[in-house]
């Protein structure tokens, strides 16, 4: 089958149409280098949207009714957005999901500490990087801290144009003989991946005196202790804005692509509906992906399900089994990122299975590794309904699989969703350099990825089968 450039159906209005979009899509990314700013950055879009907060329906009383718009925000890390729709909930929904976390460093509870007059953070890497790719760039400290009466202080430090930033070292090529005889793998180990915070001591201090400047200036510019690290949620993400990238503008350039590029398209969807859908439609924005969906806030845990018993409630008299049978009827699109085929790297690649930059969005049967193991794989006939959907609306798709048979994959948060007994098929954009500091999308896919998400939810059905 011959696979076209997406790029190729792009007239003037719609290549106008996909430059809003990205601009839109950058805005997003750049203000969400956290789940939780994430979340904010969403709520605040939904709210925008005349989307109401689902919690105070709850809390009045209200009855929702076909046309009704909400959203749930969970914990501060995960966010939902619904759509009644006009049909019986026990119909089923249209769900889009998509994870807001990012691989990234993470600061540890007892962090700071002083060594041959250099201060560091030290730091716990979270999801899968290749280390070696995180020094010598400049780095931004993202998070919170909850001090022990339940205040909170929120820290985004490195990415507005007069503050500082701060780094990794590494060693310099004239004394890594032996550095570069290890392996990738071994190169550089977790525990060097300290963060270089500070080396002005203090005059009046003899022990550790830099460490002592660093915690007098912490009390006065953010009115904490040392013992407030012990509470704190500290992300290492890479400072600067997303970027235009290639001399025709076509690539993005960004950190957190995986997989706030699926996110933003799926909240937007949604968002755009016009008028009463025929179903109700959700998007999920769920976190801890990156570390197995696991903790309260990711996807294995039951919120997702309270929160859709919860809209029920809102809806008709509570059921049970109504629940069970709204959350089985269900329609869903795990939106996750895909492998692009980078020629650089052709031979791990399956070419004619294998995801082009520029293909339209991607969908992946199956993920998984190792003969499919933690793959959802999609039934054939929930996939025959994906594909006439996307065809009636003129998406540019592809189908591929993450890499040869036997070289690796990956894993999303489909399998966790099937769980429920809904059809549900992997469906997200190509990236390069994917758990890079800095990946690349194409402009075209993402625009493609919105219009499939909204062609999914307004014409996906009951699949038969």
């Amino acid at each position: 089958m011959e696979r076209k450039n997406a790029w190729t159906r792009v007239d003037a209005e719609k290549s106008e149409q996909i430059e809003s979009f990205s601009r839109a899509y950058r805005a997003y990314l750049d203000a969400g280098k956290t789940e939780r700013e994430c979340v904010e950055a969403s709520v605040a879009d939904a709210r925008a949207h005349g989307f109401c907060d689902l919690d105070e329906a709850i809390a009045s009383g209200k009855r929702l009714v076909p046309g009704d718009r909400v959203y749930r925000n969970w914990m501060g890390k995960c966010f939902m957005l619904f759509v009644i729709g006009s049909e019986p909930l026990e119909a089923g929904m249209n769900i889009l999901g998509a994870h807001i976390d990012s691989p990234r460093l993470d600061v540890k509870q007892n962090p700071l500490y002083e060594s041959e007059g250099v201060a560091y953070l030290d730091t716990h890497y979270y999801g899968g990087i290749k280390k070696y790719q995180w020094l010598t760039l400049p780095l931004a400290l993202h998070g919170v801290i909850v001090r022990k009466d339940g205040t909170k202080v929120s820290i985004a430090l490195g990415e507005a144009e007069d503050d500082p930033v701060f780094f990794i070292s590494d060693l310099l090529p004239h004394l890594a003989q032996q550095q570069m005889a290890k392996t990738a793998a071994k190169l550089v180990e977790g525990e060097q991946l300290d963060l270089i915070v500070g080396s002005r001591p203090d005059p009046n201090e003899e022990k550790e005196p830099v460490r002592a400047a660093l915690l007098r200036l912490l009390g006065d510019a953010y009115g904490i202790e040392e013992e407030d690290f012990l509470s704190a949620e500290l992300e290492i993400v890479p400072a600067g804005k997303s970027r235009d990238a290639g001399f025709d503008r076509s690539l993005i350039l960004g950190y957190g692509h995986d997989d706030r590029v699926c996110a933003f398209p799926s909240m937007a969807a949604v968002r755009d509906v016009q008028g009463v859908p025929k179903y109700t439609l959700c998007c999920v924005l769920t976190d801890k992906e990156e570390i197995g969906s696991v903790g309260a806030t990711g996807m294995g845990s039951r919120y997702f399900e309270n929160t859709v018993a919860e809209l029920y409630a809102c809806v008709k008299e509570y059921s049970e089994l109504g629940v069970r049978r709204m959350l089985a009827a269900s329609r869903m699109l795990s939106s996750d990122v895909s492998a692009a085929l980078d020629p650089s790297f052709a031979e791990v690649f399956e070419k004619k299975n294998a995801a082009l930059l520029g293909g339209g969005v991607c969908l992946n049967k199956y993920t998984g590794r190792g003969g499919k193991s933690g793959s959802n794989d999609a039934n054939a006939e929930f996939v025959a309904e994906v594909r006439r959907v996307l065809d009636a609306d003129g998406v540019a798709f592809q189908m591929a699989e993450l890499g040869k048979v036997d070289i690796g994959g990956g894993g999303t948060i489909a399998y966790i969703c099937a769980n429920l007994g809904m059809n549900v098929i992997d469906s997200g954009i190509p990236v390069l350099s994917m758990h890079a500091p800095w990946e690349a999308i194409s402009k075209v896919d993402l625009y493609e990825a919105y219009r499939a998400y909204g062609a999914f939810l307004r014409g996906a059905g009951p699949v038969k089968g």
